[in-house]
Formats: structure tokens, sequence, C-alpha cells
């Protein structure tokens, strides 16, 4: 049997692990948009869209979180100590398991804040009880997975009732002259392969994710509707990307270069959603 495309990122993030640590730190996700707009920095505008989402689910100290597809642990870490709540973070990749916990014990929160690996698959039957989190967060990784449906299933039946789901990730809409979904897919694809995404969402295709799971949305957005979406780069130049060295150079470059272009394009964003399960 062939391997789940979901190994595929496992193995990808073994080869990104030095690029995105050199250049992004800890937080591997869009910073707010407003905050940067404003002059502050990139981390702060990370933080900011953290704090907002973990306040939008309503956590407090004691609460129990969940951040699927937590990276090296930036933000899981940040949401546990601005909320005072515990979390426990999951990816299928351990080597970035190992380096999360790390950076927990360096801040002190490795009380409150814990990091498990799971199976290639195992976001379709997560290893924890039902009900057990008051909220499940994510940044950016359910665009990697193959079953997109699933996760969210998963994420309604480990809620308690009235619990909420709040995160942000990678979308595909149309922009400007480009409105047939072939359009589209020309300029996504190479973005697709670079990234190993097996396809793009949209902000209707979550809603309807999370209300098939039985989930109430509360917001689905596009972070960047109508402008186009640069984050952190402000305009159409990548230096940090473009001269990047190090392993799998050439592979990143070309990942950005593939990005940078459905930038301009306008047909790449960054969607927001929030939902609720039903107490």
């Amino acid at each position: 049997m062939s391997e789940p495309h979901e190994h595929r990122v496992q193995e990808f993030y073994d080869s990104a692990l030095h690029c995105y640590e050199r250049i992004m730190g800890d937080r591997w996700h869009h910073a707010d948009p407003d905050a940067l707009a404003s002059g502050l920095s990139r981390l702060r505008g990370c933080e900011i869209i953290e704090e907002r989402l973990a306040a939008l689910c309503g956590l407090r100290p004691g609460d129990r979180g969940l951040d699927f597809g937590s990276g090296i642990g930036g933000p899981t870490i940040h949401m546990a100590r601005v909320t005072g709540a515990s979390f426990i973070g999951v990816t299928n990749n351990a080597r970035l398991t190992e380096l999360a916990r790390a950076n927990a014990a360096r801040l002190g929160l490795a009380d409150r804040v814990s990091f498990r690996t799971i199976d290639d698959l195992g976001y379709q039957a997560l290893p924890f009880p039902d009900a057990a989190f008051h909220a499940v967060t994510f940044f950016e990784s359910v665009c990697h997975l193959s079953d997109k449906p699933a996760l969210f299933r998963e994420i309604a039946r480990v809620l308690i009732p009235g619990g909420r789901v709040a995160g942000i990730d990678w979308i595909q809409r149309p922009f400007g002259p480009y409105q047939s979904e072939a359009q589209i897919a020309a300029i996504m694809q190479p973005v697709n392969d670079a990234i190993t995404i097996p396809a793009h969402g949209t902000v209707a295709s979550y809603r309807v994710y999370l209300e098939s799971a039985g989930l109430r949305v509360a917001i689905a957005r596009d972070l960047y509707d109508s402008v186009l979406c640069w984050s952190t780069v402000q305009d159409d130049e990548t230096p940090s990307w473009a001269g990047y060295e190090g392993p799998e150079q050439q592979m990143f470059r070309r990942g950005e270069e593939a990005l940078a272009h459905a930038r301009r394009a306008g047909v790449f964003s960054v969607g927001m959603w929030v939902a609720a399960k039903p107490a």
C-alpha cells in the first residue's frame, strides 16, 4: 500500500525545519494584517492573532485546549501563557514535537503545555476521549490534510458541549481576472506541489466542513478580503526566502516563487473561522 499524502507532509517538515525556523522563528503562520499595517513586528502580529483566536474560544485558566498542527510550539505556548489554560499540541512529525517540548520547558510551561506526535492519519481518529477539550485551535495546518472533513468531525467529537474551534488556514479564491476553477488551479497547483498541499480549500468549503460536523459557525471570513495577501512581505519582493541558503534551498526558493506568484495574482489568501459545538 502506498504511503498516505500526510507522510509526505511529515517528510516535508523534516526538510523545512531549518529553513522555517531560520526565517520565521517559532511562528509558522501569517501575522494579523491590521497589526502589521500599524507598524508592529511580525512576531507581535502573530501573537495578536493567537490571542484573538484564544479569546474567541473563551479560554480561561484551568481550561483545556488542543492545538492541531503545533509545529515547534510557538503559538501553543503563547496561548497557554496568556490564557492560563492547559494545552496539548499535536503534529505527525517527531522532530517538531521534540523541539516544541524543549521550548515549553525552557519557558517554564511544561506543566501546562505538552506535545504529542500522532500517526500520519491520526487526525482521522484523534487519540483523545469525547468532550476532552474546551477549545481546539489550528494555524495554517489543515491545508496539508487530504481529508479535511474528517478532522472537523473529530474536533466536534473531542470538544465539550459549548466548546469552540478557531483557526486560520491557507485558501484559494477568485480574484481579478482569475475567476474560473481552471484559471485558479493553474496558479495554485505549483504552490500545492511545492508545499505538499493536496488541495486548497475556500472560506465557504471550510464553513461546510464545520457545519457538516455539527458545529455552529460564528465567523468565516477572508483575512485579506478584496486585497492581495502579502502579510510579512508588503510588496512582491521576498528577499529572505529568495536568498535562503541551507538544506534544500532550491526547493524552498521555488516554493516561494510559486507562492509569490499566487499572492500577486490574488488567488492565494488566508481565511479565519470560529465555530461552536452546541451546548
